[in-house]
């Protein structure tokens, strides 16, 4: 029986039944990507494509899981041999199978974040290079900026310039040999030793190219360099290659994302038929016209336009409060208006922000209120402490070259204490070898005690015996015999605490993740386990079937929808972030945040601000986000949004006089005596407070206070578009306004 379109609309339908050649899927927030592109899949198979000719990449377990089960539930099992998941876990299973021909054993060890960070620190301290100097964090985000561009160590040795660039450089290098010398790759490696194998083993390429004969690529605006590469160069000869995504929705530069990769489709592939989804199924009406509003001021983008046949829907509700305190309080309020009124559940609802911290006043007014909730991207499973030590364990079952693994269960022993695992490392490096190699024989390392050499000969037959057992024994069972011999459950119930408990609890839910991945997996191996936890992420983790309120960045948030959002701290330098007032391309990937934040509401939506802030320990003043002052006018015309104000309060501000109404104005006291009755000359005399002046980079705003004489004179200006700001007035360069 032909596969049935019917339900896709004529645009949805033209894309997927176009399968020669190259094209670029344009999809709107909201218009159906998913559907359009498992349905595309399911067209190919219907076709007579051969589904192992098939590579579908994705972004996130949960999409590429969703995604499969469509395509099996319209074209049957067969679909299951559909090589579909995100880039990482696709092309480490590449390197499963060819890890020998660039060095690697096919047991090598996936380091997550955490994991990456310890072997950075442990290079800056073997470099004598202080924390306190360089940051540990700035090295590894800027190492895997470079690897996201597919830069190896001798081409960044000799493009760095500055200080930090060449301090990098050289950690770079040795954290590149240090990884492969553990038989280990960082997710980062999982995209750069793909590349290098296809360049260095052209009939390796070759089969690859000929295997996969069709690739689809989700969210191709999220593509870093070194991925917009591999899929480039696999689709070169059948150039049978589907990229969906949407500029409007590019939010990962961080990461290295590059939303260049999009607009440079269509050069890299002059053949390419594109297809424009622009018919929204997700948000009202006046959701989507604010949305629309949003995005139309950024100018880098593709052109296209939403629309959708849902209904109007209500107004977008714009509250503003005096501190970030009452703005919680008000989101705590609406949520439980929602839920009486409206009969939602919590899960329907989500607390969207720009930046992680903003969660905990949040956190505090949901516990006083009884409002049940949970936060995406807090500390994640298997990044637990308790996980990590039993993770450790089993890595080094699976690798005994890894040496970071092996290091957290020599420290977890007692009577192996830094000091000792020192000496071992720096025989292990003297000799050339791994800490297991060196190991083998203890007595090659000087000054152990005769305590410490046993309990390594207790680690080195635990390590043995497990390598021999793990292709003889079920994986679950084995699982259970290793976290028993390391003892930690044991340790746990002598401690006998409500945190010892959930620890406990934390481990047998690992051994029950095991106990399902065997179950659900044929011929299941502890490798396989180890790279799936190693490739899981925030979203992969969120709980949908909790019933609780979700409070999380948008970052985070994307791909997903929820029928109640609320987008809270909408103010200048909280959102968009201060350091995107000066880069044009920032501040449009953050006008993209924001455009992203709105379109994951379905029915209702909340956008907040507030005027006050506690940030970096004291009260700051806060200036609404110009991504509201930038579109006022025109959402007030269009009849989109209804206001909650601030009532009408007298409200004493230290320091700075009274605010006699905070909504509108503020009134300050601008009497000022030196206190000591000594006049030193005043260089800026007409800079004075309550003057308006003007900065070149922060605009128009007011002086609050001044603080110092003469040369060091300061002042406090509440500035329109950022906020409060001190400022030295000899570097200022400051403009007072004329009255």
């Amino acid at each position: 029986m032909p596969l049935d379109l019917s339900n896709l609309n004529p645009a949805q339908r033209e894309a997927v039944e176009y399968i020669d050649g190259p094209s670029l899927i344009i999809a709107g927030a909201g218009s159906g990507k998913t559907r359009v592109l498992t349905s595309k899949i399911a067209h190919l198979i219907d076709c007579g494509v051969n589904p192992y000719e098939i590579l579908a990449l994705t972004f996130t377990n949960k999409a590429a899981k969703e995604m499969k089960e469509r395509v099996v539930s319209l074209t049957g099992s067969r679909a299951e041999q559909i090589w579909m998941g995100t880039f990482h876990s696709m092309f480490s299973r590449i390197l499963r199978i060819e890890a020998e021909l660039i060095g690697f054993s096919r047991d090598y060890t996936i380091y997550d974040s955490a994991d990456s960070l310890a072997v950075i620190r442990s290079i800056l301290s073997e470099q004598n290079i202080s924390p306190d100097k360089i940051n540990p964090k700035s090295v590894q985000a800027f190492i895997s900026n470079i690897k996201n561009k597919f830069i190896l160590p001798p081409e960044f040795d000799s493009l760095a310039k500055t200080y930090f660039e060449n301090i990098v450089s050289g950690v770079y290098t040795v954290y590149f040999e240090r990884l492969r010398r553990n038989n280990s790759m960082d997710f980062d490696d999982l995209l750069i030793y793909p590349l290098i194998l296809f360049d260095n083993f052209e009939e390796t390429l070759n089969k690859y190219r000929n295997k996969f004969k069709f690739v689809l690529v989700d969210e191709y605006q999220d593509t870093n360099r070194a991925q917009y590469e591999i899929v480039k160069s696999l689709a070169a000869v059948h150039k049978n290659i589907t990229v969906v995504g949407d500029d409007a929705q590019s939010i990962y530069k961080w990461r290295g994302a590059e939303i260049q990769n999009i607009f440079d489709f269509r050069n890299d592939f002059e053949e390419h038929k594109m297809f424009r989804l622009e018919q929204n199924y997700r948000s009202t009406k006046k959701i989507l016209d604010l949305a629309g509003l949003v995005i139309n001021k950024n100018h880098n983008q593709i052109e296209k336009k939403l629309w959708t046949e849902n209904q109007s829907g209500e107004f977008v509700t714009m509250v503003e409060s005096l501190t970030d305190k009452e703005e919680s309080a008000k989101v705590s309020r609406y949520i439980s208006k929602e839920i009486h009124e409206r009969k939602v559940n919590f899960k329907d609802i989500a607390i969207l922000y720009r930046t992680n911290a903003q969660s905990r006043s949040f956190e505090e007014f949901f516990r006083l209120n009884g409002i049940p909730y949970i936060i995406v991207g807090g500390t994640r499973f298997y990044e637990r402490k308790e996980i990590k030590d039993v993770i450790a364990h089993l890595r080094i079952v699976v690798n005994a070259a890894d040496e970071e693994s092996f290091c957290r269960v020599l420290l977890l022993k007692e009577g192996l204490g830094k000091t000792t695992i020192d000496k071992i490392k720096a025989a292990a490096s003297a000799q050339k070898k791994t800490i297991y190699e060196v190991l083998k024989d203890s007595n090659e390392v000087a000054g152990l005690s005769g305590k410490a050499r046993n309990k390594i000969v207790e680690i080195m037959n635990f390590v043995n015996k497990y390598r021999y057992l793990k292709e003889q024994m079920d994986l679950t069972e084995m699982i259970r015999g290793i976290v028993d011999e390391t003892g930690l459950l044991k340790e746990l119930r002598i401690e006998n605490t409500l945190e010892s408990e959930e620890r406990i609890n934390n481990i047998n839910e690992l051994i029950s993740a095991v106990a399902q991945f065997s179950e659900t997996t044929d011929n299941a191996k502890l490798e396989e386990f180890l790279t799936q936890v190693a490739l899981v992420s925030d979203i992969d983790e969120v709980d949908d079937k909790k019933n609780a309120v979700t409070l999380m960045t948008i970052h985070a948030a994307k791909g997903l929808e929820f029928p109640v959002v609320f987008i809270v701290g909408l103010e200048e330098g909280l959102f968009p972030v201060t350091s995107s007032l000066n880069s044009l391309d920032e501040m449009e990937e953050e006008r993209r945040l924001f455009y992203v934040a709105i379109t994951r509401a379905m029915t209702k939506l909340y956008v907040s601000f507030a005027n006050q802030r506690f940030r970096f320990g004291s009260r700051t003043y806060q200036v609404k986000s110009r991504f509201i002052k930038e579109i006022e006018d025109e959402f007030n015309n269009l009849n989109l949004v209804e206001y909650e104000r601030i009532k009408q309060v007298k409200h004493k501000i230290t320091s700075f006089g009274k605010s006699k109404n905070s909504s509108q104005s503020i009134k300050y006291d601008f009497s000022s005596k030196h206190s000591d009755g000594f006049e030193e000359q005043d260089e800026f005399p007409d800079i004075v407070k309550g003057k308006g002046v003007y900065h070149e980079t922060f605009g128009s705003g007011v002086v609050l206070n001044i603080q110092g004489k003469g040369k060091d004179k300061k002042a406090e200006i509440l500035f329109n578009d950022c906020g409060l700001k001190k400022i030295i007035l000899k570097y200022a360069k400051l403009r007072v306004n004329l009255e």
